[in-house]
């Protein structure tokens, strides 16, 4: 019924990738929205909580969200920016840094079983296409 509609096939594809990464950050007590912005924040310390969102491609809200669980978490710090104010900079926290590593090794295992599950041709690829729509429609 669905073989031609774009919004569902992503959106079955996107529950269950959702599965898959909510497995692999339980073990941190994250979810896999909290894990790929903590991520973005340890590789980008000091990011501005706007340019977060944009790096992210979510809204400014979202991040708001997100970053208020993180903070709670104790993983996250948001510092008062020199030049505005009212605006912050994400910096991650000494716990946060000390699960680096673990983070991306379990980002990374996902990510192999899904090479292995596609083929590493068709992972790259889907990527790719994906990117690519979600640019062109943005």
């Amino acid at each position: 019924m669905f073989d031609h509609c774009l919004y569902f096939n992503t959106t079955a594809l996107a529950r269950l990738l959702e599965r898959e990464w909510t497995r692999a950050f339980k073990p941190f007590g994250l979810t896999p929205s909290q894990a790929f912005m903590l991520r973005v924040v340890l590789e980008k310390p000091a990011l501005l909580q706007s340019e977060l969102a944009k790096e992210m491609a979510i809204a400014r809200p979202t991040a708001t969200r997100t970053l208020d669980g993180l903070q709670k978490l104790a993983l996250v710090e948001r510092r008062h920016t020199e030049t505005d104010g009212r605006e912050f900079a994400i910096h991650p926290t000494a716990a946060a840094v000390e699960l680096k590593t673990a983070l991306n090794a379990a980002s990374a295992a996902v990510t192999r079983r899904l090479k292995i599950a596609l083929g590493p041709g068709h992972f790259n690829d889907t990527v790719s296409r994906v990117k690519q729509t979600r640019a062109t429609l943005a």
